[in-house]
């Protein structure tokens, strides 16, 4: 097989069907051009992954690769969704009581974490990628709306309504637990994907160790890097709020 080879696939329906549901919602519903171009932004980003030699790659040949689609897939595409809806839609999304449940932070969170750890057990792992046409689509879509639900508080004000600060919280906690992931395959010195050391064709100069190690050095970087990012907006805001309510409080009367 050409590892360079494009791939399209049920998913990449799904992505253009999200697209005109969310383009006509948005008629109905006023959105600023920003988040307009941060939803349009993520369904590029999924079809990126989803038919173009990124898939070939990480279906038949590199970890890394894989680890490619599931970092976009779990985290960057649903955070641009969720930047990407308006507020008033968001409150109807978010008004079934269920939904409501699910995007509470204390739900939210762990349901991310845990999806993420168990996807990432290589017994799983290899089972999905030897079931391409069932476990790694439903792998798939539970990483995307996982990830919906674990940046729904971070970036939206319905159901639930957090301070600035703890966002910042929330954020470097959703940090900190996720990270071992990408450690782990960067430090522990053999393979643990068997799929990926029966790969036939290497691509790259890559072994399969070196393989691994790539995949979780860059999947904890990027992780750092992104979480980084949005717990420094909401840190510093949280900062610029204290800092004006601090200039409006009124001074102490003597006694």
């Amino acid at each position: 097989m050409d590892p360079y080879a494009w791939s399209w696939n049920a998913e990449a329906l799904v992505i253009l069907g999200l697209t005109v549901a969310y383009l006509a919602a948005v008629r109905q519903n006023a959105a600023g051009a920003w988040r307009v171009a941060a939803f349009l932004g993520a369904m590029v980003l999924l079809l990126a992954v989803s038919v173009t030699p990124i898939h070939t790659l990480g279906m038949h040949y590199l970890l890394t690769m894989h680890l490619l689609q599931n970092v976009v897939l779990a985290e960057w595409a649903p955070l641009l969704v969720v930047l990407g809806i308006p507020p008033v839609l968001a409150a109807s999304i978010a008004r079934p009581g269920l939904v409501r449940a699910l995007m509470h932070p204390v739900v939210a969170l762990p349901l991310w974490l845990v999806n993420y750890m168990v996807w990432h057990l290589p017994w799983v792992y290899d089972a999905a990628l030897r079931n391409p046409n069932t476990l790694l689509h439903l792998e798939h879509v539970l990483y995307f709306l996982s990830g919906v639900l674990m940046w729904w508080c971070v970036f939206q004000d319905e159901p639930h309504r957090l301070g600035s600060g703890t966002r910042a919280a929330y954020v470097f906690a959703g940090f900190v637990l996720a990270s071992p992931i990408g450690l782990v395959m960067a430090l522990v010195p053999e393979p643990i994907y068997d799929f990926y050391v029966g790969a036939h064709h290497r691509v790259w100069g890559l072994d399969p160790l070196q393989d691994q190690q790539l995949a979780g050095m860059l999947m904890a970087l990027e992780q750092a890097v992104v979480f980084f990012a949005v717990f420094a907006y909401w840190f510093f805001r949280f900062l610029a709020e204290e800092e004006r309510r601090g200039d409006v409080d009124p001074p102490p009367v003597a006694a």
